[in-house]
């Protein structure tokens, strides 16, 4: 499904309910339900989508639907919905393999890439601004670097992937670098680091750019951004708490609607057309595109 198909089925007045199938939607029980409070919509969205989705996303709901946001780390999110603790109407995930167990489809609606942020007045953000490598010098001992929990989001595992797709890239032991740094819940990272606290943290580009902060793009072979690299990324894996184990990929972010109601189509239309993504984010012109949850997509390599 292309995004102008997705897109033409909701304008046509099918919704997330004539969609079900390829949106994503789960369970009949849950289906069935309208949203709760009418018009409300209840969004539960990966941490590295709270700006631009705050921003940008709200505009784009439409007149009087109201957004209850709330974001974490994706493998966070996904814990949540499964044990119970959380039931949103939409849910927006960085690494669509987290939607195991939740959906069984869901669309694909944008892709990302990983850089390194570096401050301008510090003598470790210089050296990042100007190494020939961008992770050469977290292997300096006294550069203050930050990224986020890999047990809470894919940014935290993704990060140990690029490090490890450094290494054996250039040779240099980068993953001895993960004793100095320091771990921040991934919509706080980029606060810290602007408030001085840090001389760089990795980060996805849409982060970056969003906050306006100096980065070094990393090169495709580590960056887990192209799809032509999707089966070198693939040969790093990470356990998470509860023994998912996660495997390396090109970053794509996926949304599933969990409940049919006007308001909800509203929503997800919006998620899925992608407007929200501007520059920050890349989008193949298959997008918004339906996948199986474990498939391994078929983007068009960059």
């Amino acid at each position: 499904m292309t995004r102008r198909t997705a897109l033409s089925a909701l304008a046509a007045g099918l919704g997330v309910g004539g969609l079900a199938a390829s949106t994503g939607c789960v369970g009949s029980s849950n289906a069935s339900r309208a949203s709760p409070g009418g018009d409300s919509v209840s969004v539960l969205a990966a941490g590295s989508l709270a700006r631009v989705f705050d921003e940008r996303l709200r505009p784009l709901a439409g007149d009087g639907v109201d957004l209850d946001l709330e974001f974490h780390g994706s493998a966070a999110c996904a814990r949540l919905v499964r044990e119970g603790l959380r039931d949103p109407d939409v849910l927006v995930l960085a690494d669509p393999a987290l939607f195991e167990g939740i959906a069984e489809r869901y669309t694909a609606v944008a892709t990302n890439e990983l850089v390194v942020a570096h401050a301008g007045d510090t003598v470790g953000g210089r050296a990042v601004a100007r190494a020939e490598f961008p992770l050469d010098p977290v292997l300096e001992r006294e550069l203050r670097w930050g990224r986020t929990d890999p047990d809470a989001d894919p940014l935290g595992y993704r990060t140990l992937f690029a490090l490890r797709l450094a290494e054996r890239a250039r040779g240099r032991p980068y993953p001895e670098a993960l004793a100095s740094s320091r771990l921040f819940p991934e919509a706080e990272l980029l606060a810290v680091f602007e408030a001085g606290a840090l001389d760089a943290a990795v980060v996805y580009r849409n982060m970056a750019l969003d906050h306006g902060v100096s980065h070094r793009v990393l090169p495709a072979s580590v960056n887990l951004g192209s799809p032509a690299r999707a089966e070198a990324y693939a040969r790093e894996t990470y356990e998470l708490p509860d023994g998912t184990v996660v495997r390396g990929s090109p970053i794509r972010y996926g949304a599933v609607a969990r409940r049919e109601s006007a308001a909800v189509a509203a929503v997800f239309d919006a998620v899925v057309a992608g407007a929200w993504t501007g520059d920050a984010f890349g989008t193949p012109p298959s997008y918004p595109r339906v996948e199986s949850v474990g498939s391994p997509g078929s983007d068009t390599p960059a």
